[in-house]
Order: structure tokens, then sequence, then C-alpha cells
């Protein structure tokens, strides 16, 4: 817990760049006071999509009597954050969270979506998943590990519809700051309630929509749809034409074997929108290693190339030899 400058150095001292912490106080590690809203654009989205969605959030917010303030994320997306009464679960506020997210997607569906598989995803993801036990996101003011060294800014709502995020930098935040203060300053004094959020949860479940899927390395969720396939193992999802490029180490190898692939198969790069490459960061045993996958469901059926042993094809079971 970072509490005064002194806690603050020390951090530093480690190396830490950007500060993420939990969603909870050191007084109740197990009720959140805060819901967590992630826009989380899918490649090739430009900023005014994010701020687009962020006007529907900000929207069913007010219908919910809930307070939402912006900030950037300092990398390509945007958060809202919003104060609650520490009164539920880490399970319930995820629950809240969801309910949130598909609410979201009903309003902009063509903008929007909250599919947690990223081969089904489009537009603006709204991370739901961003409020279960032990996530963490960038902090206010949080300066991120960019070639800009751009920082996570805390907004009003009329200068965040008008913002562009390459201007907050470490280089001219603390200019700004000085200027005019924390946007966020009166943020502990808007608590809200969840109760209208968990009464369209219910309705939601009523009308027979599941739990959505959790992240893989968390235990399944009570209402969570099967994950595996009981035939063959794999993880239940849309049946779409997802093939696998490449897995490496590094991520610029795992690229480098994406324009190989790209160069033996050139007819279908023109078919190809940012969206259809996937490009996954997976966890290794001490480190992250990386995996491509292309989406083909633009390319014809008679065009599309064959599932073939990725290049490079790195084993993630070779850091627990021995």
């Amino acid at each position: 817990m970072v509490n005064n400058r002194a806690q603050l150095v020390y951090v530093v001292n480690l190396g830490c760049v950007d500060l993420n912490p939990h969603a909870v106080r050191s007084e109740d590690m197990d009720r959140p006071d805060e819901l967590r809203i992630d826009l989380d654009p899918v490649p090739g989205v430009q900023w005014p999509q994010i701020i687009e969605i962020g006007n529907v959030a900000r929207e069913v917010l007010d219908e919910l009597g809930l307070v939402g303030w912006p900030k950037t994320s300092g990398s390509r997306g945007a958060h809202i954050w919003v104060r609650i009464a520490p009164e539920w679960p880490f399970t319930e506020v995820r629950r809240a969270a969801l309910a949130f997210a598909r609410e979201v997607e009903r309003r902009a569906p063509a903008l929007a979506t909250a599919k947690w598989w990223k081969e089904e995803r489009h537009g603006v993801f709204v991370d739901y998943n961003q409020n279960a036990r032990d996530r963490t996101t960038a902090s206010a003011y949080s300066v991120r590990r960019t070639p800009d060294a751009r920082v996570s800014m805390p907004l009003s709502w009329d200068e965040f519809v008008i913002c562009n995020p390459v201007d907050f930098t470490l280089k001219t935040v603390p200019a700004m700051f000085a200027a005019c203060g924390d946007a966020h300053a009166g943020i502990d004094a808007a608590v809200g309630r969840l109760d209208k959020l968990l009464e369209l949860a219910a309705r939601d479940e009523a009308e027979g929509k599941a739990d959505a899927p959790w992240p893989p390395h968390f235990p399944r969720g009570e209402r969570e749809p099967p994950r595996m396939s009981p035939s063959r193992g794999k993880p239940k999802r849309s049946k779409l034409p997802v093939i696998t490029i490449a897995q490496a180490r590094q991520k610029a190898d795992a690229l480098a074997g994406l324009e190989r692939r790209k160069a033996k198969y050139p007819a279908i790069v023109p078919l190809l929108t940012p969206e259809h490459i996937l490009v996954d960061t997976n966890r290794g045993r001490a480190s992250a290693w990386y995996r491509i996958r292309v989406n083909l469901i633009d390319v014809p059926e008679a065009e599309r190339p064959p599932q073939e042993p990725p290049d490079p094809d790195y084993d993630p079971k070779s850091e627990y030899a021995g």
C-alpha cells in the first residue's frame, strides 16, 4: 500500500513504473469500494469511438444514480471509476459490472462488445473481468511504459470528450496538475450503490443469460457455462475460422512469423483488418510469451489457408523442463 511519499519512493526504487492498485481499501480487503469500467479497444479502433462508448457508459450510470470519473488509461483505452459502498464481495461487483457491460452493448451494438474471447470482439470491449478479485488497473497519474511516457490522466467529463491522450505525458502533466488541480478530487464524496445494477443483472439472468467467462486462471464461476468441451477438452466458444500463426517467447519474433505467413498467402492480406489479428499475451512460469492468431471470417472459405504448424512454435511447457 502506497500511502505517503516515502513509500512511493520505495516502490519506484524497486523499478515500478506504473502503479496498479486493487479496488479495495486496507480496512476491508474482501469488499471493493470501486466499480471499474475498462474500455479496451480492439486493434484498429480509434480514440473517437472510445469517447462515443464513454458517453453511452455515462448515460447508463446517470440512469442508475451512479457517478463516473473518467480517465485515459495511458495506453490505448480509457477507464471510468465509480465509487461504491463497500458492501458487496468481488463476485457481486463483477456480476454488476457484467450487467453494465451488456447494457452498454445493447445500446451501442455496432460499437461496443461484452464478449470475452478476442476472436468474438469488435469495437470497444467493456472489460467486466477487471472487477474480479486480484485484478488491477493503472492508477490515476501512473506513467505507462510507452515511448512518450504517457500518463493515465484523470479528467472531468467535459475534458474527456474533447481530449487527446497523447497530450498527457510525464513532461506535460505536472504543469497541468499545478494549474488545474486534480479533476477527481471529489470522487470519495460521490459514493453510490449497486442495487439497481444488481437488479439489472437479475433481469438478465431471468431472461436466460448465463454468466460470462472468467479469466482462465480463475476457478470456474458458479453460474459460468462449462469452459471445456467434454469431447475434445478445448474451450467452448463460437466456431470461428481462427488459425494459430506463431508462438514465441518474444513479441517481435511472433510478429515476424506473422509477416512470413502474410508473404506466403498474399491474397488474403487485403481481406484482413486489424481486429482480425489476435495478439495474445500468455502467462509463462516466470515471464510472458506471445501467440498470434488470425480470424479468417472475412476470407472466402475456399481461399482460407489451412492450419499449419506455428512459426515459430514456442512450447511454454519448456519453461518447466527439469
